[in-house]
């Protein structure tokens, strides 16, 4: 039995230490909205953070998130940055397919509150591992800026 805290809530697993944190999320906690992309942390799909550090779920261990804050992106969008990326990402019409945009907020509202007023480069490189096979890169830039304009100090 793990003891991982997820979104605020404290839960108790029955997974083995060694099992992805993506499918103790999806499968056990049943929070869905984390993805499975490609499954060697190349892809981005299934970013969540650990004590607000963006971590791709599928290749970090349970043991790794026991004792640290698990968010999703289901709980996001509960503090002012987390907001500000979801309602710039509605407001340009960031998604096409959608399957990578929760790996795509969740890596943009790490860069949001460690890089309040973030430069191209410093997008390019926070986002650099997130793929989006539709090739919505303008409009992720674009609402990361737009995002960054809602939490700037």
């Amino acid at each position: 039995m793990v003891t991982l805290e997820i979104n605020g809530k404290t839960r108790q697993l029955d997974v083995p230490n060694d099992m992805p944190l993506l499918w103790a999320i999806r499968d056990v906690a049943q929070l869905t909205g984390t993805k499975f992309g490609c499954g060697m942390a190349l892809c981005g799909a299934c970013t969540v953070h650990l004590d607000n550090e963006p971590v791709r779920a599928c290749v970090t261990p349970v043991s790794a998130a026991v004792g640290k804050k698990i968010t999703t992106i289901e709980a996001v969008g509960e503090d002012k940055v987390g907001q500000s990326v979801q309602k710039a990402w509605l407001e340009l019409g960031v998604a096409q397919c959608g399957y990578c945009q929760a790996g795509q907020v969740m890596s943009a509202t790490a860069l949001l509150r460690a890089t309040p007023n973030p430069t191209d480069d410093e997008i390019d490189e926070a986002m650099s591992g997130n793929i989006c096979r539709c090739g919505t890169y303008p409009r992720i830039r674009a609402a990361i800026k737009l995002a960054a304009k809602g939490v700037a100090k």
